[in-house]
């Protein structure tokens, strides 16, 4: 059987910190710290995902004088549906007793 894309672990885990954040943007610190990923882990995740047209990403400023910019990330419409399809079926499979 083929697996589904964006099926890991790892980007189910990102899908839903990115949710929980809905409609507000996260960031990729933050996106971390939820997900508890390391950023070589987190990155590849959020550009590929982002690639295949669930996100979208752009430059913030940041609020501290003399700090780089930040990425930011939010769900596209169809990031949004794929992301609450896969807290439903983590739902269902926590329901019967196996973990998502």
């Amino acid at each position: 059987m083929a697996r589904s894309p964006n099926a890991s672990p790892h980007t189910r885990a990102v899908l839903r910190a990115l949710l929980a954040a809905h409609p507000c943007p996260s960031y990729g610190y933050d996106l971390s710290k939820a997900t508890e990923l390391k950023s070589g882990t987190l990155y590849p995740i959020l550009q590929r995902l982002h690639a295949q047209g669930y996100l979208d990403a752009g430059w913030e400023d940041s609020p501290h004088p003399g700090k780089p910019p930040r990425h930011v990330y939010t769900l596209t419409p169809e990031g949004l549906r794929l992301a609450r399809e896969g807290s439903e079926r983590g739902t269902a499979r926590t329901s019967k007793g196996v973990l998502t």
